[in-house]
């Protein structure tokens, strides 16, 4: 597909107050400026795959995917499993950021390949401290492969 670009977040989230709260956690401590926000798993899956109305965005993968998993059309955890199926998105770090915290939900995404679970805390000061630290870790800590 093509090389991974700069910092990059994808973040899968149908709650427009969670994925405002999310960018601006991510834009306040900095991590990045550059957040794309699909607003169901469907949106997701074209903007990753480069479809429907993302069929024009440059050739360039996210350095990471922040999912939710209850989401209209398609959930967080069909998006992780086309993700893992798929020799182009494999690689990109996943981590699920959502309310549900059922052991089964964690169960499924640890055992397709998820890289990382998080619940979101209901306090707005936690909320933001934690995507800062998961943006900040998978985006500009964490090594990755680039492809050719």
């Amino acid at each position: 597909m093509g090389e991974l670009g700069a910092v990059e977040i994808l973040l899968a989230e149908d709650s427009e107050a969670d994925a405002e709260m999310t960018m601006r956690a991510l834009k306040k401590n900095k991590v990045t400026n550059n957040v794309v926000w699909a607003q169901d798993g469907a949106d997701a899956l074209d903007y990753l795959k480069r479809q429907g109305r993302f069929a024009d965005r440059p050739n360039t993968l996210p350095r990471l995917v922040l999912l939710d998993i209850k989401m209209p059309r398609v959930d967080g955890i069909e998006v992780l499993r086309a993700m893992k199926a798929d020799v182009a998105l494999r690689t990109i770090p996943v981590v699920m950021l959502t309310s549900s915290a059922e052991e089964r939900d964690i169960v499924e995404t640890y055992e397709l390949g998820v890289n990382s679970y998080l619940v979101k805390p209901v306090e707005f000061e936690r909320f933001v401290d934690e995507v800062a630290r998961a943006g900040c870790y998978w985006t500009l800590m964490n090594k990755v492969p680039y492809h050719a």
